[in-house]
Order: C-alpha cells, then sequence, then structure tokens
C-alpha cells in the first residue's frame, strides 16, 4: 500500500468528510432510494436508478477514504529533510529556457492546491522533482512538451 502524505489539516479535512458520507449522506441516498421504490416498478424507474448511482459513488468514495487513512504518513515539518527534494519540502526552481522563478511546497494529493503553490508529490512537477538537490535539473513531461527545471534552494 502505498503511503499517502497529508498534513494536519489535510487529515482532519479527510475525517470530517468521511464522518459526513458514514452520517449524513448515506442516509440522504437511503431516502431517496426508499422514495424511488414508493413509485413503484423500478425497471423502468430512473429516480432509482439515479440514486442507486448516487449510492455507488457515495460508498466508492467511503471505500478510498477508509483506505486512504490506513496508511496515511502525517508530514512533520520538523522532520523534513532539506537536502533534497520530499514532502514538506519548499522548492525554488528556475525555467532553464525561460528564467522564470517557480516556488511550490510538496504536499501529498489530499493538501494540494496549485493554484497556491501547494503541489502534490504525484503530479508530474512535484514527481520530477522529488529525491533532487540544489543544482540538479529536472526534465518535466508538460503538456507543452518537456520543460527543464534547476532547482536553486529548498527549505
Amino acid at each position: 500500500m502505498e503511503k499517502e502524505f497529508m498534513t494536519l489539516e489535510g487529515l482532519q479535512r479527510t475525517k470530517e468528510r468521511l464522518e459526513y458520507l458514514k452520517t449524513v449522506k448515506r442516509l440522504e441516498v437511503a431516502s431517496k432510494l426508499a422514495e424511488a421504490r414508493s413509485y413503484g416498478d423500478l425497471s423502468e424507474n430512473s429516480e432509482y436508478d439515479i440514486a442507486r448511482d448516487e449510492q455507488a459513488s457515495v460508498e466508492k468514495e467511503i471505500f478510498e477514504l477508509e483506505n486512504k487513512l490506513k496508511s496515511v504518513e502525517i508530514i512533520d515539518n520538523k522532520k523534513i529533510n532539506t537536502n533534497k527534494v520530499g514532502v514538506g519540502c519548499k522548492v525554488t526552481i528556475v525555467n532553464v529556457k525561460t528564467n522564470q522563478t517557480l516556488e511550490y511546497t510538496i504536499v501529498g494529493d489530499t493538501d494540494s492546491d496549485p493554484m497556491n503553490g501547494r503541489i502534490s508529490n504525484a503530479s508530474p512537477i512535484g514527481a520530477g522533482l522529488m529525491d533532487k538537490k540544489v543544482g540538479d535539473t529536472a526534465s518535466i513531461k508538460t503538456p507543452m512538451g518537456i520543460v527543464e527545471y534547476k532547482i536553486t534552494k529548498i527549505k
């Protein structure tokens, strides 16, 4: 089982979402199913089909969140190794071709927020930077082709 990296905030959000799905959403879906069954013939009952699809979606998300929580590793800022890029590091990179400087914090999927500089270790850029050191260059496949980034700082 692959580790799921999270901050304490990400862990709390995940637990809250799981609790909501189990206690509120399941009951809502069960109520929709009961109402749809009351309409009679299930073979031509679109409300029933929709409710069953929603039930499957909720149960799938519950399963996925429970599995995430089984393999969670909390990102401890005090234990982050800044000798190489890893989860929890803030890394400054420069696009070799355009000289544009970017700064990202590498986080797990749950805490990912690219618009605010928090990218997942599983994203193309995050994965391409993992285990690299200051001075290393990473060739990263992007929708616009291969982009070379030089690592200038890790903190």
